[in-house]
């Protein structure tokens, strides 16, 4: 039996979590481009997202 496949996605204000990739993805979010097992995705999660700030929040200390 393989390990259960994941996405990584992302909403609009650039925020990262990891969704079954068997299921429609909830309203707001988006996929990010990639796809693997769980451990995978989460290691690609913490490669680039680097800044854990809402992107509005970002912007207006920008």
């Amino acid at each position: 039996m393989s390990d259960p496949r994941f996405l990584v996605v992302r909403n609009d204000e650039e925020q990262y979590s990891i969704w079954a990739a068997d299921r429609e993805l909830p309203a707001g979010w988006h996929d990010a481009g990639f796809a693997g097992t769980r451990e995978e995705c989460l290691a690609h999660i913490d490669t680039v997202w680097t800044d854990m700030r809402p992107r509005s929040v970002r912007e207006a200390l920008s």
